[in-house]
């Protein structure tokens, strides 16, 4: 184990902490609050902290699969903490515990809240709560790599670790170039939603929230109401951005150099073709509750963007809707969005792949000698792929099934429970019953929080990195 190593990435993760806190302080300046003194002291100690731990370049700068690991769940845990700070020094948070709880939210891009009145929070904590998203949506390792040379040819290894799907691959040679394309095309697709929000009349400050929110699939709002208080326009930009930064972002570079037809993939098309049959049969089963068929497909279109992107946005209390609205609501947010993208969820690609699978041990029963490869556009699915498939899953299962008994003893109902392991652990941000799209997790006790905690985490991270903290071998030189 490269201790030295870790410790001199953790060293930039703080000093990127400190940076990023930077913009919380100019919003703080802008509105004349308070809470910049709490911003300014946080990021100076960060800032301080990581530079003793970077001062000094290591020689052996080889990292290896489990290091790539253990760095991914290490910097995420970091930053948390240096996040929280801010929101519970300042007493906009007063309880640590609450603090955190809305830090790693924001992080994850889960965007669960426990705050019950938003509009009441400091301008400066509301845009950090957004940027949060923003940091975390892409991943802060694969932000720091397009900037920093950390490690040579192993930083794939970290990138590995970070980025959610099963398969996580180059899109050039280097892997410093391919995080700085996907954080431009992240950038410019953010600058484009900004752009549009504006031309629809929403103030500076809403559509960066909204933008960093979006892009991040994190869905925190700024209002008590979330989205369902703006105009159509405004609804339908968010619905078009929510699916947007859903799709694999390889799939945008792809285009970006003339390769169109690489780029709509077997993943992207299944993607798209959940999106519409999930907004064409919610948009029929809740039609009757409104008044015209227009507004229904409205509120269908953003909620079903909304959940299967993960962001969690609202316009309407989708907990009143029929059965079968919300059941397909549960299966997609679930379901997720693509590998590659900022989304969350146990992803499209993964999907496909169970069912590929599953498809092919059904042709093996019939015919037992016939030697059948699984493809995923006209690429071999390697064994290696499939298994990790399967045993993600499982891992997940066990997970999940934990999670619920552990909250449990609070004496909730059940579709509580289940949905707020779901929202947490999914990245999605809001269930059902009583952590519907209107409620919050306020209600919920320190111990279930810090379940949640770990779930948001342990989803965002794809499992494995936070497992493997817990695995006593991986910490032996």
């Amino acid at each position: 184990m490269n201790y030295k190593m870790i410790s001199y990435i953790l060293g930039w993760i703080l000093v990127f902490a400190a940076a990023f806190m930077t913009v919380p302080m100019i919003t703080a300046i802008i509105y004349g609050e308070a809470t910049f003194f709490h911003f300014l002291g946080t990021a100076i100690v960060c800032l301080i902290i990581g530079r003793l731990l970077t001062f000094k370049k290591r020689k052996n700068t080889n990292l290896y699969a489990r290091e790539g690991f253990i760095i991914v769940a290490l910097s995420w845990i970091v930053l948390s903490l240096c996040g929280t700070m801010p929101m519970w020094l300042s007493g906009a948070i007063p309880s640590f515990v609450d603090a955190l709880f809305e830090t790693v939210s924001g992080f994850t891009t889960t965007g669960a809240s426990i705050l019950n009145d938003v509009e009441a929070m400091p301008k400066c904590i509301l845009m950090w709560r957004s940027f949060t998203h923003w940091i975390g949506g892409m991943g802060v390792l694969v932000f720091i790599m397009a900037f920093l040379p950390l490690s040579g040819g192993n930083n794939l290894h970290i990138m590995k670790a970070e980025s959610p799907g099963p398969v996580v691959g180059k899109l050039v040679p280097k892997i410093k170039t391919t995080a700085f394309i996907l954080y431009a095309i992240y950038f410019a697709l953010t600058v484009l939603e900004f752009i549009f929000l504006l031309f629809g009349g929403m103030s500076v400050f809403d559509a960066v929230n909204t933008a960093f929110a979006t892009a991040g699939t994190g869905g925190f709002g700024f209002l008590n109401s979330s989205m369902a208080s703006f105009s159509p326009y405004i609804k339908i930009v968010i619905t078009v951005f929510m699916i947007l930064f859903s799709i694999n972002f390889g799939s945008y570079y792809l285009i970006l150099i003339g390769k169109l037809k690489e780029a709509i993939t077997v993943e992207v098309k299944a993607f798209l073709f959940i999106v519409v049959a999930a907004i064409t049969i919610i948009t029929i089963n809740i039609s009757s509750m409104y008044a015209n068929a227009g507004d229904a497909l409205l509120d269908s279109s953003f909620t079903v963007a909304s959940l299967i992107s993960t962001t969690g946005f609202g316009v309407a209390d989708f907990n009143q809707w029929p059965e079968l609205s919300r059941t397909l609501l549960v299966l997609i947010s679930f379901i997720g969005a693509c590998a590659g993208s900022t989304g969350g969820g146990f992803k499209v690609s993964r999907l496909v792949i169970l069912f590929k699978g599953i498809k092919k041990e059904l042709n093996t029963l019939i015919h037992p000698r016939q030697v059948k490869k699984i493809k995923m556009d006209s690429h071999t699915v390697d064994s290696e792929t499939i298994r990790s498939v399967n045993v993600y899953l499982i891992t997940y299962v066990v997970i999940f099934v934990v999670s619920i008994v552990l909250i449990s003893f609070e004496n909730h109902d059940m579709i509580t429970n289940f949905t707020s392991v779901a929202a947490t652990f999914n990245n999605i941000g809001p269930g059902l019953e009583m952590v519907g799209p209107t409620q919050n997790f306020a209600f919920f006790s320190d111990f279930s929080k810090i379940v949640f905690i770990f779930d948001m985490l342990i989803g965002r991270l794809e499992l494995f990195p936070m497992l493997l903290l817990f695995k006593p071998s991986v910490w032996k030189k």
